[in-house]
């Protein structure tokens, strides 16, 4: 008897492991998501729930804001001659970005969506700003503004206070790109005392600290981890080539390396910081989207995806991935509608079903082995 249970307990286990597999590739997918009549559309972020905000080009040519749902992107409406959105909030409640509102008053200004509601965030007293990040629940957001008419940009990061200036390292303009999901830790670039843009981490307490560089003299940061300890960008190393980084206090500068050309850069991060997406040049120099982990390097999408990518289809850069880790954006080129497209990729199944399997197949296996005594 006990016998026939465990030969029973075996087929169901097996029955379970494929059940997990079929489900993995089954909800592994690439969505193209369309333009807003023109002939190209690029994604910047992504929500856990797979809402993305990117840019799209309208029949006139413009440039306009798009948020993107379950199969239908939105125009995200009339703030002026054309606009952009380049980050959301986890929960997908917030997006930022900047818009210029005419051809007189080009701008641009930073932005702030709440539901189809645009706010816009101010400067810091000059005549332009953008907005390119934003925390895990939208209260803070980071970019860069002028302070004054003739003034060169500063990296800014806004609450429902205000717009702070962060200041340089020393030189005369900075930027903002990147923040923790609770909005004390922010990441850019700033020109040091010999005008040599660096990447910078900053935190109340510190203010600006300079990253340093993989060898060369200039380095650029944009993403980090919900935590504020993992950064990542792109930096030149001692043949001034720009190379993908990863930094962490512990280690410094940690070169990504390429897909056999010159040149990469890390464009953002999950929140825990075990994913880097980006992109990297292959041996003809061609731009190839990528994905880091620390057991498997540098990862060329469109091989570990080539399933995915039918007619020649290619995925060219991945500019942003959601704080839970699942769903990668960016743009590439769809062969069925032969142009540059934004994309979403959703990378494993839902995580709610892999616990429930993997929580009935411990089950199982722990009633097997009682049984079988």
């Amino acid at each position: 008897m006990q016998r026939i249970f465990a030969k029973r307990a075996h087929v169901l286990v097996s029955a379970m492991v494929l059940s997990v597999v079929t489900t993995v590739s089954w909800s592994q997918s690439i969505t193209w998501l369309g333009t807003l009549g023109g002939v190209e559309s690029g994604a910047w972020g992504v929500s856990n729930n797979a809402q993305v905000v990117g840019s799209a080009r309208f029949a006139n040519g413009r440039f306009r804001a798009f948020y993107w749902e379950n199969g239908s992107m939105y125009d995200r409406g009339t703030i002026g001659i054309s606009s952009e959105a380049t980050g959301i909030s986890a929960d997908g409640t917030v997006s930022v970005g900047w818009g210029s509102p005419s051809t007189s008053n080009p701008g641009p200004f930073a932005y702030r969506w709440v539901g189809v509601w645009a706010h816009s965030l101010g400067t810091l007293g000059g005549n332009a700003s953008a907005a390119w990040g934003v925390s895990s629940d939208g209260s803070v957001i980071v970019g860069w503004a002028r302070p004054g008419l003739s003034t060169l940009p500063r990296a800014f990061r806004w609450t429902t206070a205000g717009m702070q200036n962060l200041g340089t390292l020393g030189g005369g303009q900075s930027a903002a790109y990147g923040v923790s999901a609770d909005g004390s830790v922010v990441v850019g670039w700033a020109h040091n005392t010999s005008n040599r843009g660096r990447a910078f981490r900053w935190t109340q307490a510190t203010g600006m600290v300079d990253l340093g560089t993989l060898g060369g003299v200039d380095s650029e940061s944009y993403g980090v981890s919900a935590d504020g300890s993992v950064v990542v960008g792109r930096a030149t190393n001692a043949s001034s080539h720009w190379r993908a980084f990863r930094w962490t206090q512990a280690t410094g500068m940690q070169d990504l390396g390429t897909f056999g050309g010159n040149e990469s850069l890390a464009q953002d991060i999950s929140g825990d910081g075990s994913i880097i997406v980006g992109r990297a040049y292959n041996a003809s120099n061609q731009d190839r989207a990528f994905r880091w982990t620390q057991d498997g390097g540098l990862e060329d999408l469109n091989l570990t995806y080539a399933s995915l990518l039918t007619g020649g289809s290619i995925l060219y850069d991945a500019r942003g991935i959601s704080l839970n880790g699942r769903y990668i954006v960016g743009y590439g080129f769809h062969a069925a509608s032969g142009r540059n497209e934004a994309f979403l990729l959703d990378t494993v199944p839902e995580p709610a079903s892999l616990m429930a399997l993997g929580a009935g197949l411990a089950g199982l296996l722990g009633l097997r082995r009682r049984r079988a005594r």
